[in-house]
């Protein structure tokens, strides 16, 4: 009786968690559960089973309607970001990207109160990327990464004390760049030209907004996100925007920034690519990310070891040609896309 009992309450739960991301709202706590989707579709098979052996009167067998319904739905937002689907960006073949046009990206989340320093240096001595960018960095983390200036002549710090900090390291010239405060003045985002070593140029946006959790809106989250896409989309130019963004992959969100900045997701038709939580391998999803405009094709993405923060790094490379707008299709936006992303904006400010 109690097995029972537990598991018709369980199931009650998992269709309410599985609703909750259906309300309009900037609640963080409705807005977290657009993150553990893989996890609730896991508990979700397993109730269903449970209650198919313990609990097979019509109570029981509505409830498993109602579970295999909310299990379609969430298998139907992790489907993009399987091998099932063609990829939303192309690959590059060896033959067609010239090296002066190829470029690599690193981006990690070290854990601000991570000072075990070593394992990342030793990654980025490993990988070598061509840009790094590093957020949670504070003041002695900067004082760790000095050994860093040498490989990169190039960059812009803002270290702080409130997780928030952030480190950009460049081999490539930067034009003007800026640390900016979008919209929280203790909030900072990294805009710069970039010149690749075959003289063209591209635009980078580098990012870590706040992410939505129970008693913080996911508003200002949100907000930033539109706010990049919308500066990427009137620029029209090249474009590469990566970082923390504290935000999956399949979220509304998300969906909104592509469509809004015209930029491809790797992710999709490849692998969901989890950096988050490095330290629970059962409650991983995917929130670091890269971005680009459809002037690049995809050389590799993979995410690398662990690096004792609670996020894994991930690298990217990428190649700029003139062929890549004919192999690839960019998210374009709607009339509603743009009411919606005023909105997102508007409900920050």
């Amino acid at each position: 009786m109690w097995v029972e009992i537990g598991l018709k309450a369980a199931g009650g739960i998992l269709v309410v968690a599985t609703l909750l991301p259906f309300i309009p709202s900037n609640s963080g706590f409705i807005r977290t559960f657009d993150f553990p989707r893989l996890q609730i579709a896991a508990l979700i098979v397993a109730v269903i089973l449970g209650l198919l052996i313990a609990a097979r009167d019509t109570s029981g067998l509505t409830l498993v309607a109602a579970l295999a319904a909310a299990l379609a739905y969430q298998l139907v937002c992790i489907y993009p970001f399987t091998r099932l689907v063609s990829p939303q960006a192309a690959a590059a073949e060896p033959e067609s990207c010239r090296s002066e046009a190829g470029f690599s990206i690193m981006i990690a989340n070290v854990l601000e109160s991570n000072r075990a320093y070593a394992p990342l240096l030793d990654l980025v001595t490993q990988q070598d990327p061509d840009l790094l960018l590093l957020v949670e960095t504070d003041e002695l983390w900067a004082e760790a990464l000095e050994p860093l200036r040498t490989r990169y002549p190039y960059g812009v710090a803002q270290p702080q004390h409130n997780t928030y900090g952030l480190m950009f390291y460049s081999k490539l010239a930067l034009d003007n760049p800026e640390v900016r405060f979008l919209l929280q003045d203790d909030v900072p985002s990294v805009r710069t030209g970039v010149t690749l070593r075959s003289g063209e140029r591209f635009t980078f946006f580098g990012v870590h907004p706040r992410p939505p959790h129970p008693g913080q809106s996911s508003a200002p989250r949100d907000a930033e996100l539109v706010m990049v896409a919308r500066e990427v989309a009137a620029e029209g130019g090249p474009a590469v925007v990566a970082g923390d963004l504290n935000d999956v992959a399949w979220s509304k969100t998300n969906d909104l920034f592509q469509r809004i900045s015209g930029l491809l997701d790797p992710r999709i038709g490849r692998g969901l690519y989890p950096t988050f939580n490095a330290k629970w391998p059962l409650l991983r999803w995917p929130l670091d990310h890269v971005f680009f405009s459809d002037d690049f094709l995809l050389g590799r993405i993979e995410r690398l070891p662990h690096i004792q923060s609670d996020h894994f790094p991930i690298l990217i490379s990428l190649c700029r040609t003139d062929r890549a707008p004919r192999l690839q299709d960019a998210p374009q936006a709607t009339a509603q896309d743009h009411e919606d992303a005023q909105e997102a904006v508007e409900a920050a400010r």
